[in-house]
């Protein structure tokens, strides 16, 4: 989930429904081939994988059209698809017409994942500040207000070598950019588009412009990641490109928010995005049955870290938020942060100590957790009123890593996804000792460029080296 304290709300109802989670059987009856992978992926995307040495795979191939339109006639709605689980989620009003789905032939496993609940809120549209003020300018430094956070992990030396995101494309995920698209410092922000996968509540596609209206949570994600605005404030990724995803529905807490995250990953793999920036994550719902167990962070039971797993083996690279539980009942890393081969991220203060509120290791089988940590106790960010403000959460440590992953890979194309996320971590303060509070510590982001170089330069290989973890 992503929490937001500013943003003002309308409460609305609608008539009750249901969403139902299937999982199908095979994908016989696909038009589609491993032979011809540019009908379903972008020349971006199949040359991504390409270049780390990954082929497409029977994962890739799309849900069998003939599946859906079976389901469709049905009398459902299919909300959102994910191919790399073979999963389908359906909405309808008539919960026993959903149950019977279950035994149609194709469908190997039916879940209820969401009811609607008696009412719901959405938020209102804020209005902002056109100009920052002028206490916020500080002449003598090019970052800002900024330069601390990044500072701290050595990204301001990496920018002044030449590497600032350019190239690079990530995709965020969050609960909405309010005001992004108006606020100035936004302008120059390179957004190749958005992408709302949470259902409209009508049961029609939402607006383009929904998600500039929703949470100013990915707002502040973005500005750490993307404002340029010198002497005031700077992201750790200015020249990278950006896509603007929402997967999470800001009116309730379900499952189904684990459906959209992964139909979301799949479509930034489809356009050949190279990060993902995902300050969200789930443990409890609205139907306390449907709940998360601490067994399960295993990094493959829970739809959503299934997912995640499986992204740095299609080449791009996953940076998640641990979570903000450290002081609750729950205390462990959220979903998708348990997941396989991605960097998780954990809050620190300017002292370099771990934020109490942060989310704890290991994962069920026994995995480091978090990675990495980064200023988040707190970080200076923009709101979608379009102010600076200091905000506290892993939510906003993660998109500091993001955007200096983003640098150094720049710096280091012929690296694979895993083995940027490798050297990342072993840039960090605490890698000689890692542990469940602290991971591998801060990372030293030129340290860890200096390194990828060097072990380029001793196997001999140039710009040919890919490091690949098995």
């Amino acid at each position: 989930m992503a929490d937001d304290n500013e943003t003002e709300w309308e409460a609305w109802s609608e008539d009750r429904c249901f969403m139902y989670r299937l999982t199908l059987t095979d994908k016989n009856g696909t038009p589609f081939s491993l032979t011809e992978p540019e009908r379903f992926l972008s020349t971006k995307a199949i040359e991504r994988r390409h270049r780390q040495g990954f082929e497409v795979d029977s994962t890739d191939l799309p849900v069998s059209p003939l599946y859906l339109r079976q389901l469709t006639e049905q009398g459902v709605s299919v909300v959102a698809v994910s191919k790399w689980n073979n999963t389908v989620l359906v909405r309808g009003n008539n919960q026993q017409r959903l149950m019977r789905l279950q035994h149609l032939p194709f469908v190997k496993d039916a879940r209820r994942v969401w009811t609607s609940p008696d009412s719901l809120k959405r938020p209102k549209r804020m209005t902002f500040h056109t100009e920052f003020n002028s206490w916020e300018t500080i002449q003598d430094k090019p970052y800002g207000v900024t330069q601390p956070q990044i500072e701290s992990l050595n990204g301001i030396t990496l920018h002044e070598c030449g590497f600032r995101g350019k190239g690079m494309t990530i995709a965020i995920f969050d609960g909405g950019y309010m005001n992004a698209d108006k606020i100035p410092a936004f302008r120059d922000i390179k957004i190749l588009g958005t992408r709302d996968f949470v259902i409209g509540m009508d049961g029609k596609a939402p607006s383009p412009t929904q998600l500039y209206k929703e949470l100013d949570h990915g707002t502040k994600v973005l500005s750490a990641l993307a404002v340029n605005v010198p002497n005031i404030f700077m992201g750790t990724a200015p020249e990278a490109s950006y896509w603007l995803l929402r997967c999470e529905d800001s009116g309730t807490e379900s499952q189904a928010e684990e459906d959209y995250w992964a139909a979301a990953a799949e479509f930034a793999d489809s356009v050949g995005v190279d990060i993902i920036s995902s300050s969200l994550g789930y443990h409890h719902f609205d139907d306390k049955k449907t709940n998360h167990r601490y067994a399960e962070l295993d990094g493959q039971t829970a739809l959503i870290s299934h997912s995640a797993s499986m992204l740095a083996q299609k080449g791009m690279i996953l940076i998640n938020s641990a979570g903000n539980d450290g002081m609750g009942i729950w205390k462990k890393i959220n979903f998708p942060a348990d997941a396989d081969d991605i960097l998780t991220v954990g809050a620190v203060t300017p002292e370099g100590l771990n934020a109490a509120f942060c989310s704890v290791g290991p994962t069920a089988d026994g995995r480091i957790k978090p990675d990495v940590m980064a200023y988040g106790s707190p970080t200076t960010v923009i709101t979608g009123r379009g102010t600076i403000v200091r905000e506290i959460g892993t939510s906003f440590s993660t998109p500091l890593i993001a955007g200096l992953v983003a640098c150094l890979w720049q710096g280091l194309p012929q690296l694979s996804a895993s083995g940027i996320i490798e050297l990342v971590r072993k840039a960090g303060s605490n890698a000689l000792t890692p542990d469940n509070i602290m991971g591998y510590g801060i990372p030293d982001f030129m340290k860890a460029y200096r390194m990828g170089k060097t072990k380029a330069t001793e196997l001999n290989v140039g710009t040919s080296y890919v490091i690949r973890t098995e």
